[in-house]
């Protein structure tokens, strides 16, 4: 097509006169109007095609979108149907003649047998004693699911449905109470498959019958599956939801939807054309008419971005001068290497040689990895910066590279393996224990050293296996203190203004933890949070409830909706409420259990041996995996990352998120996601925490064996002798005894030389009885020991 344009006026403005001296007049230029039209008309034209493109794609979308809510809505009737006729025949079956006269005979293959008539294709047809003792001793065999449907009809007192795996295939299983016993069958998922599979499905789309992580019946483009959870929605009286999705909707522009975006496109056209063929000609006319070049190309209105400029890294510092190596050997204890980390009393088994020797064998660990740099923090110890000094010496010699980050609590040095792309690093803390104790806990690549590879540590120095590099490694000093802040705010904001004090008992938490509370939303007043390694206030402990009476009363006077209390290096957390509870992390790991069981249903719960018996019921009921495991925080991580738990915590205190976090214990964190958990809820922090399930349970009693006996000695001794009747053992770590209403634990502490011992009751009576069952046991082992109890 010819392009016109407009040739120059200059041999009109000759034949014209002057008009008088300087005397100058505004006049409208139609040669300026039509060289800037041709851009505008394009602007218009795209914008114009953007809307009908985008708007077309969009109304499309929500048609089919509207198809698969109604397939969904009927598959949800039918399944609801389905369940309710199962749950009604289970019940007219456990009524009927034959059913009950075999249970009050004790007859229960003829009471299965009553179960089974009419239901020839059923599988599995049990009867159980209420205390469901066999099914938690065969666990996992014995299956979740069983267990779950199990539960829930005994705590609902009714008849409960779930769909369970069993030899192989999905069941539909049905649950119900009877006298003393509960009835269980298990029936062909066919019953349900016909409601799923008979509505229609639109092209493009998704639908399945799910129940927690796993999609039992799917029909569709098993592609949209990750995005179902959308639009499911849950089907009444059950764990099941039905799940659907479609191809995400064409987003259209200006947020104007479907229809908008096709008026507003249809005018845009409109007036290009308006424009091009009624304005365009008119102008054309008025300043006279001839050939000169088109206007300007789409690929001429695009502009390039400016290239990235290269962000400069910071230097490691010059290596330490005079680091030369000690003439008197280093004698080290063989004792400080413990479970999962190195302790010691400082002048006693732990000075800066010692340090040194370490630092050396954790970068000969790192050197057969491959493994290059490691992150260095250290908590508010008197001892810290001597300790940093040996260890650093130790992993230069080695080779490697050191990044220095100073006084931070623990979790902030974990956080830098990750920020910083190490996988490998050192917190040196002494955690909980006294001002003379520091330590060091230590990650190589990404795991949390523990048992073996403690061990492993202390042979490399003990048969000199210790690399020495030809040249020192690096050393840089960081400060990521306000990227581990900004991290979590960015994720973690609260809506209501929650009062909040802090006791850091003058832990190296005392700075972090009240700034990444104040950074999401809380008003936070601090409490002994000036970092003093003598501890002047009270010891750094959280679990043992006199460290907490300081933070108690600060709470009441200023009338704080909660207290957080944080341990030495702040990888543990308190909670006290206004009204003077402490709420034991076993309770708050229910909280946290739920709130991320409704994003991940499924997902398995880590707990230790010291958590009350309600918690493993309570994961079930919100749709998770409970599992229980050892104590200590390199135990619990190396669980979570063999069975990709979404969650884990201790009775000390430490929690482990690894959804939206990285899986490591973060006392600091976890106080934020509690503020967020509570601000959702929008009750007052009092009324939450008394919705949980609750009994009566004591905190961690710590016993001193007479004559420094040794406690895992004496654990071995007792698990040997003792016998519960009625309980159900568990030796996984020490010995706990599980009854109906309660339980008890005996277990050897890993970091101080004592007895650990946990009670968890019902009752008042159930806990005298339990505990008084212990004592006899205990004493008779011991005649010397001094039980609180």
């Amino acid at each position: 097509m010819a392009v016109f344009g407009l040739g120059s006026n200059k041999e009109k403005d000759k034949d014209k006169g002057d008009t008088g001296g300087d005397e100058k007049t505004l006049q409208f230029d139609p040669l300026l109007v039509v060289r800037v039209l041709p851009w505008l008309i394009a602007l218009l034209l795209l914008l114009g095609m953007w809307n009908l493109v985008s708007g077309s794609l969009h109304q499309l979308g929500e048609s089919r979108q509207h198809a698969l809510e109604s397939s969904r809505d009927d598959v949800n009737i039918a399944v609801q149907r389905a369940l309710e006729d199962a749950r009604q025949k289970f019940a007219t079956q456990i009524a009927s003649a034959s059913f009950t006269s075999a249970m009050a005979t004790g007859d229960r293959a003829a009471a299965s047998a009553a179960i089974k008539q009419g239901w020839a294709d059923a599988g599995r047809v049990e009867i159980w004693p209420k205390d469901l003792e066999a099914l938690y001793a065969g666990l996992p065999r014995s299956g979740f699911g069983t267990l779950a449907v199990a539960e829930d009809a005994l705590h609902s007192k009714k008849v409960q449905a779930r769909l369970v795996r069993s030899a192989g295939k999905q069941w539909l299983a049905l649950a119900a109470p009877v006298g003393a016993s509960l009835v269980y069958v298990e029936l062909p998922i066919a019953r349900l498959a016909a409601g799923v599979e008979s509505p229609g499905l639109p092209k493009g789309s998704y639908l399945a019958l799910r129940q927690g992580a796993s999609s039992v019946i799917e029909r569709g483009d098993s592609g949209l599956a990750d995005s179902a959870e959308a639009l499911a929605v849950k089907v009444a009286d059950s764990d099941l939801r039905v799940a659907a999705a479609t191809s995400s909707l064409t987003e259209t522009p200006f947020g104007l939807g479907g229809l908008g975006s096709l008026v507003i496109g249809t005018v845009f056209v409109l007036v290009a054309a308006a424009l091009w063929f009624v304005l365009r000609p008119r102008l054309l006319a008025m300043a006279g008419l001839e050939q000169v070049e088109a206007g300007p190309t789409l690929s001429d209105l695009q502009q390039e971005l400016p290239a990235a400029q290269p962000v400069a890294r910071a230097k490691p510092r010059e290596a330490d001068q005079g680091a030369a190596k000690s003439a008197v050997p280093v004698v080290i204890d063989h004792r400080i290497f413990r479970a999962y980390d190195i302790r010691g009393v400082i002048g006693m088994s732990l000075d800066a040689g010692v340090a040194e020797l370490i630092g050396q064998a954790i970068g000969s660990v790192m050197a057969d990895q491959g493994l290059d740099s490691i992150v260095v923090g250290r908590d508010g110890r008197l001892s810290g910066p001597d300790l940093s000094d040996g260890l650093i010496r130790g992993l230069r010699k080695a080779g490697r590279n050191v990044i220095d980050i100073g006084m931070a609590p623990t979790p902030v040095v974990y956080f830098g393996c990750y920020h910083l792309r190490t996988g490998c690093g050192v917190a040196i803390t002494g955690s909980h224990n006294p001002p003379d104790y520091n330590g060091f806990k230590i990650v190589v690549g990404g795991e949390t050293l523990s048992g073996a590879a403690i061990k492993d540590l202390h042979a490399r120095i003990a048969e000199d296996r210790l690399l020495e590099a030809d040249s020192a490694g690096g050393l840089e000093e960081r400060d990521i203190g306000d990227d581990y802040v900004q991290r979590i705010a960015g994720d973690i904001q609260i809506g209501q203004r929650l009062k909040v004090v802090v006791d850091a008992g003058n832990g190296v938490a005392g700075v972090l933890g009240p700034r990444v509370l104040e950074a999401i939303g809380a008003e936070v007043t601090p409490l002994f949070c000036d970092i003093d390694g003598t501890f002047p206030n009270h010891h750094p402990d959280p679990s043992e409830p006199h460290n907490l009476e300081a933070l108690v009363q600060m709470v009441q006077r200023l009338d704080a909706d909660l207290g957080i209390a944080f341990d030495g290096d702040g990888d543990r957390l308190g909670v006290v409420t206004k009204s003077g509870k402490n709420i034991f992390p076993d309770r708050l790991l229910m909280l946290f259990a739920a709130d991320v069981l409704e994003r991940n249903p499924g997902a398995v719960i880590v707990y230790d041996v010291k958590c009350t018996g309600r918690l493993p019921m309570q994961i079930l009921r919100h749709g998770g995996s409970p599992l229980m495991w050892k104590t200590g925080h390199s135990l619990i991580k190396s669980k979570m990352r063999e069975v990709d738990a979404a969650l884990a915590g201790e009775m000390s205190g430490h929690f482990f998120f690894a959804e939206r976090w990285f899986g490591f214990d973060d006392g600091i964190y976890a106080a934020a996601r509690l503020l967020e958990i509570l601000d959702t809820r929008g009750e007052v922090p009092e009324a939450v925490f008394t919705a949980l399930p609750d009994g009566i349970s004591t905190p961690e009693i710590k016993v001193e064996l007479p004559d420094g006996g040794d406690p895992h000695e004496f654990v071995e001794r007792f698990r040997m002798s003792a016998s519960f009747e009625g309980g159900r053992l568990t030796t996984i770590d020490g010995l706990r005894v599980d009854w109906s209403d309660g339980w008890g634990l005996v277990r050897a502490s890993n970091t101080t030389p004592v007895l650990v011992m946990r009670f968890d009751a019902d009752t008042n009576s159930a806990m005298a009885r339990i505990q008084q069952v212990f004592r006899d046991h205990l004493l008779r082992l011991e005649p010397e020991l001094r039980l609180p109890f």
